[in-house]
């Protein structure tokens, strides 16, 4: 809690510098003088007043008032002020990246102005004049969520989905639902990594045994089939998103704790430097910052393997994925941040997100010919008669088709898709309406876990196949899906992405995907 208090004390600080403008009262006017509106002003975005007033929170139209106050705004000399408060690993390299992508597409010019604590803004410029000002209060995921409840920032950085307690405070500070349409995207995809240096000779591992070295457990190499060395642990610093990620896709799937004895690290590439030096090192690290350390396949007990490559992370494949959200308000944001945001989901910026290092959300096709490790696992989990019937019923169903680089999947216990997958539900109707699959054939493809009858199973698969494929019409409102063929299949538990043997692996089985032709 003392931490918590911290991070929302820093936040405010940081926004306050960042916006300036106290809240004061102020009166709207109609021309006619018929209509006024008197409260406390709360923003001014360039075009709309943001008032709480008697009657609550409006909303008014900035060119059909006049504005009388001390807190009235300076219409000529106006600066959209955008903050973002939260994952510094977003702030230090991708968003900056981005919105000097967004500048130049749209013929501005950036100047970067520092803050007290390390933080800094970018100012977008129109000659010598300010237009625009991002402002970063960088720190952890927490702290971001904590400025957006208290309404002092504008976007929540996160390396992490919202928790159950921070959706509770959200709804009680009025800003709905975060977790419904619209409240949040995925800006771009990383991923934690084992890695260890070039010369130490283990190359795989499980992910019960990285959970048993982190939680204290596993202590020496020679467990791994190493050297008769003492195993030395480095993660990121806690409290960071990317820790957090670790503990809860990682440690609490296991039930683990995390050791005391770990080294802890506030950047990726100063893990990645002490681990490249120490042969018996072993650190959790971001796939954009593994540098030249060597990552560890991820092994099961029932012989899969699992690498981190950039297909298998934008499928989310890799169960490591760790998803860069971006979580909005309820209110309207600046025109420039809007554009912005609009701008974020373009290919121009997927281009930029790739040359950050990142993963990006561009869809892309892979053909069959390309899933040799997926066939592979599944044909070694396979029974001799319906298991290997359901695989030649898959292979000669999609043989000739690709598959799309969008996949879902579904919160713990519930039919609902997790928040990855509201934001590929939302990507892939985008799509439709755009028109990009006109006259071609999409295959909502239905898989599920191992656990209970083949028949049932099959069966699961294919609603969920058909709920995804629901999902994403209704969400497609101005696109003519009559123009596409759209078809749905389960193939309950013929390709499994991971071992059957622990809720977790049980959990990455269940999904959907898309396969085009």
């Amino acid at each position: 809690m003392t931490f918590f208090r911290a991070a929302v004390c820093a936040a405010l600080f940081l926004a306050a510098l960042a916006r300036g403008l106290a809240a004061q009262d102020v009166t709207l006017s109609s021309p006619d003088g018929a209509v006024e509106i008197t409260g406390t002003l709360l923003g001014f975005d360039g075009e709309f007043y943001r008032v709480e007033t008697q009657f609550g929170e409006l909303t008014v139209d900035g060119s059909g008032v006049t504005c009388d106050g001390p807190g009235c705004p300076s219409l000529s000399g106006f600066v959209a002020e955008i903050t973002l408060a939260g994952s510094s690993a977003m702030s230090e390299v991708l968003l900056p990246a981005l919105i000097e992508g967004f500048a130049l597409r749209n013929g501005y010019q950036t100047r970067r102005e520092p803050l007290p604590e390390g933080n800094f803004s970018h100012v977008l410029l129109r000659g010598q004049k300010p237009a625009a000002r991002f402002t970063f209060a960088a720190s952890n995921t927490d702290a971001g969520f904590a400025a957006l409840v208290a309404d002092e920032a504008d976007v929540a950085m996160a390396l992490r989905e919202i928790r159950p307690l921070e959706q509770k405070a959200a709804r009680a500070a009025g800003l709905g639902d975060l977790t419904g349409p619209g409240r949040s995207r995925v800006l771009a995809l990383d991923a934690f990594v084992p890695v260890v240096a070039p010369s130490n000779p283990v190359r795989d591992i499980s992910l019960q045994q990285l959970a048993g070295i982190f939680s204290g457990q596993i202590t020496n190499w020679q467990q791994l089939d190493g050297p008769d060395a003492p195993i030395s642990m480095h993660m990121p610093v806690s409290g960071s998103g990317l820790a957090q990620a670790v503990e809860d896709k990682l440690m609490v799937p296991f039930g683990a704790g995390l050791s005391a004895e770990i080294r802890r690290h506030d950047r990726s590439s100063t893990l990645v430097r002490r681990v490249l030096i120490d042969p018996f090192a072993i650190g959790i690290a971001s796939y954009a910052e593994k540098g030249a350390a060597r990552v560890l396949t991820l092994t099961g007990t029932c012989g899969f393997s699992l690498q981190a490559n950039r297909w298998a992370v934008k499928t989310e494949d890799y169960p490591l994925t760790v998803p860069m959200f971006l979580y909005l308000p309820a209110r309207r944001l600046p025109k420039v941040a809007r554009d912005f945001l609009a701008y974020v989901r373009g290919p121009a910026a997927q281009a930029v997100i790739r040359r950050a290092g990142f993963v990006d959300q561009a869809p892309e096709l892979i053909p069959v010919s390309r899933q040799g490790s997926r066939l592979a696992n599944a044909i070694l989990a396979a029974d001799r008669n319906s298991g290997l019937s359901e695989l030649q019923r898959l292979v000669e169903t999609l043989g000739g088709m690709r598959r799309l680089t969008v996949s879902f999947r579904f919160e713990p216990g519930s039919a609902r898709p997790d928040a990855q997958s509201r934001s590929n539900i939302e990507q892939l109707a985008r799509a439709l309406e755009a028109g990009e699959f006109d006259a071609k054939v999409l295959v909502f493809a239905g898989f599920s876990d191992g656990v209970g009858p083949a028949e049932g199973n099959r069966q699961i698969a294919l609603k969920r196949a058909g709920a995804v494929r629901e999902a994403v019409i209704r969400a497609a409102e101005t696109a003519d899906v009559s123009r596409v063929e759209i078809r749905t299949e389960g193939f309950g538990e013929a390709l499994p992405m991971a071992c059957d043997d622990s809720e977790w692996g049980r959990q990455i089985n269940r999904r959907v995907e898309v396969w085009v032709r």
